[in-house]
């Protein structure tokens, strides 16, 4: 029998399943739609599926260095609970160690772990423990040392905030202490000329109406335009951050007092970006009640 596109969009639309794994149910059982059903509900591909629009904003980052690159990844799950469970943990673990490998999250996705692709490895994992996963990102860092940082951590190398530094020179001790700073002050970039220029511009538009609207003369309101910029760029820069185990010098001071380099960075928090269903807690109740 034919496996035509109207055959699998029926199958994806009565299962919730992926179209290639719909395609390949269908192949599988020469086109017969009950059949293909079972087979996908055999497989926890149907499973899975169903659970797939449920917002998964729960989980784990996790950081892996190894020769000079370090990787963090940001694992999703509808729960915290699920955070905290073992399997899951050893997934997100394993997945960062492959990540190592990975150029970017698509590739990753697509990486072998253990015989399967990262991706399938998700899907059977939604089908064990009864949960929407994502993985939803994965950043990389590279220099002559790699430190990283999990504040919090609920296990080795995972928590809910991961950062890692990288840094040219000799690492003695400084580098942890700029990832606690990363972890702590979130800068939006390196430098100033790694920010954003649509941020720059919008702050600097900004700025520039607050000070027109004092009257003062334009070389008066040019000086402050300047000064409130450096203000700007001093608090949302890494370099030139006040370092939070001396405020008294910039982090950029610190590193080359330590004779090193900052060569990049990476902050990631659990779920940030992600929009939340709220729900009160009255409603909450509600709904369990009513089974």
């Amino acid at each position: 029998m034919a496996i035509t596109a109207a055959l699998v969009k029926q199958l994806r639309d009565s299962t919730g399943a992926g179209m290639m794994d719909a395609k390949k149910a269908l192949t599988e059982t020469g086109g017969d739609m009950e059949a293909a059903v079972d087979w996908l509900r055999t497989k926890g591909l149907a499973k899975a599926a169903k659970k797939a629009g449920r917002t998964a904003a729960e989980g784990l980052v996790a950081v892996a260095v190894s020769a000079g690159r370090g990787v963090a990844i940001e694992v999703n799950s509808e729960t915290d609970f699920v955070g905290k469970n073992a399997e899951f943990q050893a997934m997100v673990a394993n997945i960062a160690g492959v990540a190592l490998h990975a150029e970017d999250v698509e590739s990753l996705k697509a990486a072998d772990l253990g015989g399967k692709s990262v991706a399938d490895t998700l899907t059977d994992k939604i089908a064990t423990i009864g949960e929407n996963m994502a993985l939803r990102r994965m950043a990389s860092v590279r220099g002559d040392v790699v430190v990283s940082y999990i504040h919090n951590p609920v296990a080795d190398g995972m928590g809910k905030i991961a950062v890692l530094v990288g840094l040219e020179g000799a690492d003695n001790g400084i580098g942890r202490q700029i990832a606690m700073h990363v972890a702590a002050a979130n800068p939006q970039s390196l430098s100033a000329d790694d920010l954003d220029p649509a941020v720059v511009a919008r702050e600097r538009n900004v700025l520039s109406e607050q000070a027109r609207e004092s009257g003062k003369p334009e070389q008066v309101i040019e000086k402050m335009i300047e000064g409130r910029m450096k203000k700007f760029l001093s608090e949302v820069t890494l370099l030139g951050q006040a370092f939070v185990v001396n405020p008294d010098q910039s982090v950029a001071e610190a590193a080359a007092a330590a004779g090193v380099t900052i060569t990049g960075f990476v902050r990631l928090q659990l779920g940030e970006g992600i929009e939340r269903e709220a729900e009160d807690f009255a409603a909450e109740v509600a709904k369990a009640a009513g089974g």
